[in-house]
């Protein structure tokens, strides 16, 4: 009950925020989201006075989605560089005798980079016509390759994925992750979407596949260098904000840039 009774309201709410809410409401829900994760992450990974670090690097986190939704002439580009730059100032305003300065710079960017600008590429993809659909068959994807690697795995499971990063993920496990998450997707297209282009779904499935895969071990190595087993407990039995999204960071823009270059917006 500890993990499916938050399991539920998450989805439901998720689903509710998607078909419902309007793009403006989404950003509303998403810049809190982003600032949870950063500041998840800053616990993690900082370790001199990590408390006030990871509410300042939280944040430095929300510049890019901000500059879209306030200056989306200058997208999401211009807030990153204006993070990094804080970032850079507060690094060399904080270095001293002792200071792992470089080690605080080079987290401090990844956090920048993993949850501040991919992650907003959430919002952009909202954005898109039919975005919401979108949004909810990559997060379909995400999801279903999850569940999908974990029963596979434990069922049929051999071959190791990654022992030194994650060593309880199987190549078995993988494969059968990413044919759910083509399964998911297919049947999320045929609900939502007028017309399926299902070349692009299964393609696209297969690909996201993959790249969450890569997000799931990125945050395993962080985990594991910090001596970590959860982001967070906001989520109650689920972890934190990092723990159900690591994935869908890295694929949002992926997601995105597909559907610009097979979609493009006139």
């Amino acid at each position: 009950m500890n993990r499916l009774l938050p399991g539920i309201a998450l989805v439901l709410c998720w689903v509710f925020l998607l078909l419902k809410g309007s793009a403006l409401l989404f950003a509303v829900v998403l810049v809190p989201a982003l600032c949870i994760g950063a500041y998840e992450y800053g616990r993690m990974s900082l370790v001199e006075d990590s408390f006030s670090q990871s509410l300042i690097l939280a944040c430095l986190s929300i510049f890019p989605l901000l500059s879209q939704l306030f200056f989306p002439v200058l997208g999401l580009d211009d807030g990153f560089v204006l993070a990094f730059l804080f970032l850079a100032f507060w690094t060399l305003a904080g270095y001293r005798e002792g200071f792992d300065s470089y080690s605080f710079l080079a987290r401090g960017t990844f956090c920048l980079v993993w949850i501040g600008f991919m992650g907003a590429h959430l919002y952009l993809i909202r954005i898109l016509p039919d975005g919401s659909s979108w949004l909810l068959i990559l997060t379909g994807i995400t999801a279903g390759s999850d569940s999908g690697a974990y029963y596979t795995g434990r069922a049929f499971g051999k071959h190791k994925l990654s022992s030194l990063i994650s060593p309880k993920k199987t190549i078995e496990g993988a494969v059968g992750g990413i044919i759910t998450g083509m399964l998911v997707a297919s049947g999320l297209a045929m609900l939502l979407l007028d017309t399926v282009p299902w070349v692009f779904v299964l393609v696209s499935a297969v690909v996201i596949g993959v790249i969450g895969i890569c997000g799931d071990l990125t945050e395993s190595i962080i985990k594991r260098a910090t001596g970590t087993k959860d982001s967070g407990t906001i989520l109650g039995g689920h972890g934190g904000v990092l723990d159900r999204a690591d994935s869908m960071l890295f694929a949002a823009p992926v997601l995105y840039y597909l559907l610009l270059i097979f979609f493009p917006v006139v």
